[in-house]
């Protein structure tokens, strides 16, 4: 990717949402294969990838497969397999975690380094450009000045990626070990049981309780709307959308939204290009707040926020539609906000108990019964709704209306192309060039008979010239270069534009090329570090020998290799509960009569019979939460690895 183009990268379950991620304006789209990718229960046939690939490449824009959890010994061989596989199917990039992958014999195919290599300094980054990544997805976490001296410390053609919307895991990736501690499902190996969505009792060190039954690791989701402009100052090329396990109508409605916010930015700014090729039309208007989200943050894009996390709940809290008015044996009457609200049978409806618990209330049927005031037939009894009342707020967190919409062809991308009629000594002759400057001729052998109605002849074979219908181009102009007004049959006509379509996509075709793999430097650029702990997530021998080969002297095992079997940090985060509960020692500072009085003391997460530890970094701001191998999880198989492997108790 050049350095002024920007890259919309979006996100795809499976072939068939790919395929509507690029109607819907992807550049790029970012897939798992068959295995070994971070999303599980996102898995793909090689097959499936490669007609998506088909798909992508008419429009120039690009595929890049998942291959980006740790890997055992014993899986390195097939992950090698499944590789070449995705190469020989047309896929342009891996996206990788694991180091060990780049000591086997792989094609030449362009990698990308995932955000769990935790990429948060201009050394790491710099380090993995020098090892062959043309592409490095940097840590959510960062801040506007941080992503600018990474981008000043990286060659140019090396693309920083960013997460611009969706899902925030509240670790830094690739260093969250929760979910692997107490039920044996790692987040590293692509089952992440999601500790962080849980509802926790928080308490100091004197048992007192600051916060009960809170979501304290539980973010808002992420959106950069605001931010596209500043993001492109500081350097980021590639903007990337969070969701390989969400559906349809998220990737197309969040894919469209960005598209159109990227085409603005382009448009203002001349010096900026779009990824791939075509312009996309909508036939919706895209609204991010009709996705699921917990509630939208930018994060520490613009630096640290007071309100980042959905604490109240993970779950989707919707829009504001309206307030109880009253409440029947079988029925409840709600009041809209907007008198033009519309609500529909099979709408989702919620609200808040008095616990600040979001209650879900969905909808049978729904009746208007005067202006902006409706009946609403919930599907389970009146009585099970807890603290239901007049003058409840009401949300909408499935709008029927909205689904059905997205549920139906709702994107059209077209390659724009101008078309040329002309002459031969024999017949006629029609030339295509497309907005990339791709070319196609045909030809085809007939009298020339002079037209009888020179205006209606010439209408005729612009009609029938631009009727480009279901193929992937757009008429941007049509020229008639004939020595005089010829009679041409329809049939002629609607053969050569038929030929030259498919004679121009054949060139596009073999025009396309893939992106190349990066070189590594020579000698091999030296680790930023000469010793690395469980958090370098090493869990295999290639892995260890890829770092030795690049100076680390001292190497340890991977957290699942069940090494470290004491209290260690189960996770590490930017997020800080003191500093969100207000009980942050900088938040005092000046503070007459506080100052000095509030210390940064670890403080206890529970939840049922699971306890955490919370300690506090504060030079470096960041917060660590503790806890150790459940001795279930400890005697579950491991990846023992014999080169640090450490005798058992």
């Amino acid at each position: 990717m050049l350095p002024h183009q920007l890259e919309l990268l979006a996100p795809a379950r499976d072939a068939d949402i790919g395929i509507e991620a690029v109607n819907h304006g992807a550049d790029a789209v970012y897939i798992g294969g068959p295995s070994f990718g971070a999303r599980a229960a996102a898995a793909n046939d090689v097959s499936d990838i490669a007609r998506l690939v088909t798909h992508a490449h008419r429009f120039n824009a690009r595929v890049f497969a998942t291959l980006n959890t740790i890997l055992s010994d014993d899986e390195l061989e097939p992950a090698r397999r499944q590789i070449w596989q995705l190469f020989d199917a047309g896929v342009d990039a891996l996206i990788l975690q694991d180091m060990g992958l780049l000591e086997l014999d792989l094609p030449p195919i362009q990698l990308h380094a995932s955000t769990q290599c935790d990429i948060r300094t201009p050394e790491k980054a710099r380090f993995l450009q020098d090892v062959g990544f043309s592409q490095i997805v940097l840590a959510r976490e960062l801040d506007l000045v941080e992503i600018a001296a990474i981008r000043a410390s990286t060659r140019p053609e090396t693309t920083l990626e960013f997460f611009v919307h969706g899902a925030l895991c509240v670790a830094y990736s690739g260093q969250c070990y929760i979910s692997h501690a107490h039920t044996g499902r790692s987040a590293n190996r692509g089952d992440c049981s999601q500790a962080c969505r849980l509802p926790y009792q928080v308490t100091d060190l004197e048992g007192r309780v600051v916060a009960h039954d809170k979501h304290v690791l539980s973010m808002k989701d992420n959106n950069q709307s605001g931010n596209l402009d500043a993001m492109v100052d500081a350097g980021i090329r590639s903007f990337k959308i969070e969701g390989r396990y969400k559906d349809m109508g998220y990737v197309k409605n969040t894919t469209a939204h960005y598209r159109k916010l990227f085409d603005e930015l382009i448009e203002r700014r001349s010096e900026f290009a779009r990824a791939s090729s075509g312009r996309t039309t909508f036939s919706f208007t895209p609204d991010p707040n009709q996705n699921f989200n917990r509630e939208f943050t930018d994060y520490f894009v613009g630096g640290r926020r007071d309100d980042i996390g959905a604490f109240d709940t993970p779950k989707n809290p919707g829009l504001p539609v309206g307030y109880v008015t009253r409440l029947g044996d079988r029925w409840v009457e709600l009041e809209t906000d907007d008198p033009a609200t519309v609500l529909n049978n099979g709408d989702g409806l919620c609200y808040y108990t008095l616990q600040k618990e979001l209650a879900g209330l969905a909808i049978n049927r729904a009746e208007k019964v005067g202006v902006g005031v409706w009946r609403m037939f919930p599907k389970d009894r009146m009585t099970s709704f807890k603290d239901l009342r007049a003058g409840t707020l009401v949300n909408r967190n499935r709008d029927m209306n909205w689904m059905r919409l997205l549920d139906k062809a709702s994107g059209e991308r077209r390659i724009g192309v101008w078309l040329r009629l002309g002459e031969t000594a024999a017949g006629f002759t029609l030339t295509l060039t497309d907005e990339d400057g791709h070319t196609a001729n045909v030809a085809a052998a007939h009298s020339k008979e002079p037209a009888k109605d020179t205006a209606r002849g010439e209408a005729t074979l612009r009609e029938h010239l631009g009727k480009l219908g279901t193929t992937p181009f757009a008429a941007m102009g049509i020229s008639l270069d004939l020595t005089q007004p010829w009679f041409i049959p329809a049939s002629l006509i609607n053969g050569l534009r038929r030929d030259a379509v498919t004679a121009l996509e054949a060139e596009r075709a073999a025009a396309y090329r893939r992106p190349p793999r990066a070189p590594a430097v020579e000698p091999p650029a030296v680790y930023p570090e000469d010793t690395l702990s469980y958090l370098a997530n090493v869990y295999n021998r290639k892995a260890r020998d890829f770092y030795a080969k690049h100076g680390v002297k001292i190497v340890a095992a991977a957290y699942e290799s069940h090494e470290e079997t004491g209290d260690v940090s189960l996770m590490i985060t930017k997020h800080c509960v003191r500093y969100s509960l207000s009980l942050c020692p900088k938040q005092a500072k000046g503070v007459a009569g506080v100052q000095g009085t509030v210390r940064a003391a670890p403080l206890t997460l529970i939840n049922g019979s699971e306890k955490l530890t919370l300690r506090f970094d504060c030079k470096a701001c960041e917060m660590h939460v503790v806890g150790k191998l459940k001795p279930a999880v400890a005697r579950a198989d491991a990846s023992p690895l014999a080169f640090y492997y450490k005798a058992r108790r």
